[in-house]
């Protein structure tokens, strides 16, 4: 459980006594943001110079909270988060009354001038099993051999805690529930296997999928809300069978959380007026369409949306301020827009890739699904398609012979490749059916990459790690992790970015380097994909009276173009997200270094 007795003023104060000394003998808020940015210096410049009594990792600590100090007292970071953090530790010292000031506010200080001393959490897994050694040669190699091995046991603990949807259990946990819902449905296996049957039979209606699998009643009265209010929702029957009637579990959590819409979320989307969607373009995609069906925010490669619907709607889509109804008719744009933006497309020949999406461009038929990719294959320019579905979780019985054989047949070595761009979301949603899928790609030249968003749901130590082993096993390739959009709607879905930059470094990174390909990024508005791997693509401008980090992220093209503008974002409390992983049954002191990744 999170000690919360640590985050408060009185505890912070008692561990910074150099700071309220500065407070105390400068004059004006001026002269106590100079001198606070000069000890945040002085502080660096001597660990770096008696670097002696620090290790490495205490001394890099100090760079990066010397770093945030002085990046946070600015003037410039004031101006652009509208709060001035000096101010507020100015005023906690002198005694002045700040209410709007958290815990979480706290706790983020605490954490930061703990770390300006080298001091603050260290590793609950590394430290304990990996130690510099005093032996050379193979007596060394051996000994760190066998602190590797104690190592990879203790992660393997973490990974059993995440179990996939592969092994002989939840196969025959599913093979049940198939039952149930062919018997409910009056289906045969053989309608289970089409993929016709799947999307004809896609549930929206709370009482037939209550019917089914067990849902909690704030999930039974959500579906029901949003079918009300009109939010696009629906569950495809071979994705309801990958529910187990446990949704406390983390792993039925995970994947119910896919698909069923949070209360907090369905609320949102109520206060949202019908003319007002448009709000929800988080991306900004309505600013970088030059054309309709086409969006493009680099200078080879633009996404075509021909078809706006899926067979099962994700929560967070990030088109949700766009996306139809699941497997709504007239999904398919008419063909007059799909000519003219195949035209562009060919008209723009600088543009050497497309990614078809939308909506799930597999959830058209063959034919009209055939006529899409011969047109994209016609363009001369085009050296790669590029197919984004869902369906080998969804749907794997789309992913029929005749379809890979379609989209083996626009390959041309030398000339053009294919690609298919999924998204799992979590180990439970494996499935053999998706295994035999991306074989039946991949056999025919066919590559298969997975994109992550990295939600709450995903966020457990090693879950994601555990997620992308197994995506190698079957075949996918590790492509992107999303940090979660900012979207207002979406806020139990996300995770602070230093969860992410933590999972990167202590868990992927313990990975063999194939199966962790994927690069984290964060997708700025109307811009595109922020690398998160480096501090240089973003600087942290200050900490709000919440405790929310606010980031300035620099676009990809700050060293092209003089033009480029910055985008800040507010980002979730880490405080908050450790009180959320403690509720969910977590020992959050195996969390406790994310205070330190910036």
């Amino acid at each position: 459980m999170l000690n919360m007795n640590k985050y408060t003023r009185e505890n912070f104060l008692s561990k910074i006594p150099e700071v309220v000394e500065i407070a105390r003998n400068t004059a004006s808020l001026e002269d106590f943001r100079r001198e606070l940015s000069n000890y945040a210096h002085q502080m660096e410049y001597e660990t770096f110079h008696d670097y002696g009594s620090f290790t490495e990792g205490s001394i890099i600590r100090v760079r990066d909270c010397a770093r945030v100090v002085q990046m946070i007292v600015t003037r410039r970071s004031e101006d652009r988060a509208q709060f001035s953090a000096a101010e507020a530790l100015r005023d906690i010292i002198l005694g002045k009354p700040r209410a709007d000031l958290s815990q979480a506010f706290y706790a983020e200080m605490l954490y930061l001038f703990l770390g300006l001393l080298g001091r603050g959490p260290g590793s609950q897994l590394a430290d304990s099993h990996l130690s510099t050694s005093h032996l050379e040669g193979r007596d060394a190699a051996i000994e760190r051999s066998s602190q590797l091995d104690v190592l990879s046991r203790e992660v393997e603990r973490y990974a059993s805690k995440c179990p996939t949807g592969l092994g002989d259990e939840a196969v025959q946990r599913r093979q049940l529930r198939r039952k149930k819902i062919l018997s409910r449905l009056g289906a045969t296996e053989e309608n289970w296997n089409d993929w016709r049957w799947q999307y004809e039979n896609v549930m929206r209606d709370a009482e037939l999928i209550a019917d089914l699998v067990e849902l909690s009643p704030q999930e039974k009265e959500a579906i029901a809300s949003a079918r009300k209010i009109g939010i696009p929702f629906g569950i495809t029957p071979h994705y309801l069978s990958l529910m187990d009637d446990d949704p406390e579990s983390p792993r039925d959590r995970a994947v119910r959380a896919q698909v069923i819409p949070p209360t907090a979320y369905v609320e949102q989307m109520t206060s949202y007026g019908r003319k007002d969607r448009e709000c929800l373009d988080f991306m900004r995609e309505s600013d970088t369409s030059p054309i309709d069906l086409v969006t493009r925010r680099y200078p080879s490669i633009c996404i075509f949306k021909p078809f706006n619907t899926c067979p099962q709607i994700c929560v967070y889509c990030q088109r949700n301020w766009e996306i139809d109804d699941a497997m709504a008719p007239g999904a398919l744009a008419p063909p007059e827009d799909i000519a003219a933006a195949l035209k562009w497309i060919e008209d723009h020949p600088a543009i050497h890739e497309v990614l078809i999406t939308g909506g799930d461009p597999l959830a058209m038929d063959d034919d009209q699904f055939a006529r899409i990719l011969e047109g994209v294959s016609r363009i001369p320019s085009v050296e790669r398609i590029r197919i984004g579905s869902r369906t080998p979780v969804t749907a794997p019985m789309r992913i029929t012979e005749k379809l890979a054989d379609l989209l083996a047949r626009q390959r041309e070595p030398a000339k053009r490749q294919v690609a298919l761009v999924t998204h799992v979301q979590h180990p439970y949603e494996l499935t053999p059916e998706t295994a035999e899928a991306v074989e039946r790609l991949r056999i025919r030249g066919v590559s298969v990459f997975n994109q992550l968003v990295y939600t709450f749901f995903v966020s457990r130590r090693f879950e994601a790690a555990f997620l992308r082993r197994n995506l190698s096993r079957i075949g996918v390739e590790p492509y992107y992790t999303f940090n979660t959009k900012g979207k207002e709607e979406t806020i139990e879905y996300r995770v602070p970015i230093a969860r992410l930059l933590q999972e990167q470094k202590e868990e992927a990174r313990l990975l063999p380097g194939i199966s962790r390909t994927d690069e984290a990024v964060y997708n700025v508005p109307g811009m595109g994909k922020n690398y998160l791997r480096a501090y240089q693509h973003r600087d942290l401008i200050a900490i709000l009276p919440d405790g929310s980090r606010l980031y300035e992220f620099h676009p990809w093209e700050k060293n092209i173009s003089g033009f480029a503008s910055t985008f800040a974002s507010e980002d979730v409390p880490i405080l908050d997200y450790l009180k959320r992983l403690s509720m969910a049954g977590e020992d959050v002191s195996d969390y406790e270094t994310i205070w330190y990744y910036y």
